[in-house]
């Protein structure tokens, strides 16, 4: 059995619509890549863990947020 986490940072969903642009800026600006991560970006960190790729892989927390914890 493996068990392993996907720790999304801030990804650009309906949520996140309360910010006003100056907010956002100001988030992207604290981001080491230097933009949001999409849906899509967490999608596959989640089908990469699920496939057979990742077969030696337990125990690990994978961090979707673009630098922001580092």
């Amino acid at each position: 059995i493996r068990v392993n986490c996907v720790s999304p940072g801030f990804i650009m969903t309906e949520m996140n619509a309360r910010f006003t642009t100056e907010e956002l800026n100001a988030i992207r600006e604290e981001l080491p890549l230097g933009c949001f991560g999409a849906p899509d970006h967490v999608a596959s960190a989640v089908s990469f863990l699920a496939s057979e790729e990742s077969a030696y892989i337990t125990g690990q927390v994978l961090a979707v947020n673009g630098g922001m914890v580092i």
